[in-house]
């Protein structure tokens, strides 16, 4: 699950989902834009719209997958034309975008043809908004030793929150072990 970002194009797009939701904010900001970028922009949002409606009826049990399958494939044929005509029509800001989406095609689809696989990544988002929040109100890092500590730091209380454990607790054997030059206290959970 990931946004379209270029550093990501390594990925095979057979084993990717692309996030529903950020292809959700390009369409909105499409469609409020006059001319034929806002009726493409519109048009794309109630694509979007039909999506996460099929998606919550498939997960509802409204739909059955065969079924869900069939409503998205009607949806992926009006979208894929509406951003190859946005694609092809050579306005700044817009047809490179869809035209990026269109690179993306195939990893915008999979959650429809593997199950376990969502249309949005928000489960990821969640678990990242505790460091967006420190690093906006903390205003980041000044040094390299700096970034060092602080994804050392919140990988170590974000993984002992998992599992339930307590950072504070942890973090006092790990100097107690420092000072007794005896083996660390582990982070993974026992086996």
């Amino acid at each position: 699950m990931s946004d379209r970002a270029a550093v990501l194009l390594f990925w095979s797009m057979k084993k990717r989902q692309v996030c529903w939701s950020h292809l959700q904010r390009a369409f909105v900001a499409f469609s409020q834009r006059d001319g034929p970028v806002g009726a493409w922009g519109r048009d794309l949002v109630t694509c979007a719209e039909l999506v996460f409606g099929y998606w919550r009826q498939y997960c509802s049990g409204v739909l059955s997958r065969k079924r869900f399958e069939q409503w998205m494939e009607a949806v992926r044929r009006t979208t894929k034309q509406i951003l190859e005509r946005a694609a092809n029509a050579g306005i700044a800001r817009v047809s490179g975008s869809c035209a990026n989406m269109l690179k993306h095609w195939e990893a915008m689809w999979t959650f429809v043809k593997t199950p376990g696989v969502e249309p949005v990544n928000n489960h990821a988002e969640r678990e990242l908004r505790r460091l967006v929040l420190w690093r906006r109100r903390c205003f980041g890092t000044q040094s390299e030793r700096g970034d060092r500590f602080v994804e050392r730091m919140m990988t170590v209380t974000h993984s002992l929150r998992k599992q339930g454990r307590r950072v504070l607790s942890f973090l006092q054997e790990c100097l107690l072990a420092t000072l007794a030059a005896s083996p660390m206290p582990q982070l993974a959970p026992p086996q």
